[in-house]
């Protein structure tokens, strides 16, 4: 008998389905808001990040380190990301780091649900090596980590690193998190696994935190 029913957007009309779909995207910019730093505006990707962002992405030192991204990185995969984050998936915001100056395209952020659990989400970030040891990635991760613990009701944010990322690990520790154990993930690149440092950030720990700024 189940076999014999329609999913329910199979039911509906086209007109209903879009209307369903431009809910759900309102539903997803509301709760991942444009983000201001002092340096930064952390926005969801466009179309015209393609270009740089397939530039920025195609270096190996990159797609080493972080556990998604293919190597090469094409402008197809590029077009692709944009179309996958601008579909959208409730809980899960997604941003392009921009300089505030300019516009220019730096990298991406992203926080998603944790597997599993609804009171954890898990902090991401990469930039383009033009940009590194600059303080974007600790900028962004700041505004990020900000924004979720003021308009989500989640206890906890996670972060992971490769045991060999000094700078990433930097990041993590000047965030306010701390080190919670090691194990393994996949990584896309090298179709093999890596070892990994699993960091934990509380939201009574940010509390505590007078301001970033003593971090750094």
């Amino acid at each position: 008998m189940e076999s014999l029913m329609l999913r329910d957007d199979q039911s509906r009309s086209p007109a209903d389905r879009q209307r369903s779909d431009r809910q759900r995207l309102d539903r997803q910019r509301s709760s991942c808001p444009v983000l201001l730093s002092q340096r930064l505006v952390l926005r969801a990707p466009h179309v015209e990040d393609i270009d740089a962002l397939a530039h920025l992405a195609n270096n190996a030192a990159i797609a080493t380190m972080v556990s998604r991204m293919p190597h090469p990185y094409t402008a197809k995969d590029a077009a692709d990301f944009v179309r996958r984050t601008n579909i959208g998936e409730i809980g899960k915001c997604v941003y392009a780091i921009t300089k505030a100056e300019n516009g220019e395209f730096m990298g991406c952020c992203a926080l998603e649900p944790h597997p599993g659990d609804e009171d954890t989400l898990e902090l991401g970030y990469w930039l383009g090596e033009p940009y590194w040891n600059k303080g974007y990635a600790t900028e962004a991760a700041h505004a990020l980590i900000d924004m979720a613990f003021r308009t989500r009701e989640i206890a906890r944010i996670d972060a992971r690193c490769r045991v060999t990322n000094i700078a990433s690990r930097r990041v993590i520790q000047k965030s306010g998190f701390q080190f919670q154990g090691s194990g393994m993930v996949g990584n896309l690149a090298t179709r093999g696994m890596m070892p990994v440092e699993w960091y934990r950030l509380d939201r009574k720990t940010w509390l505590s935190l007078k301001s970033w700024g003593e971090m750094r």
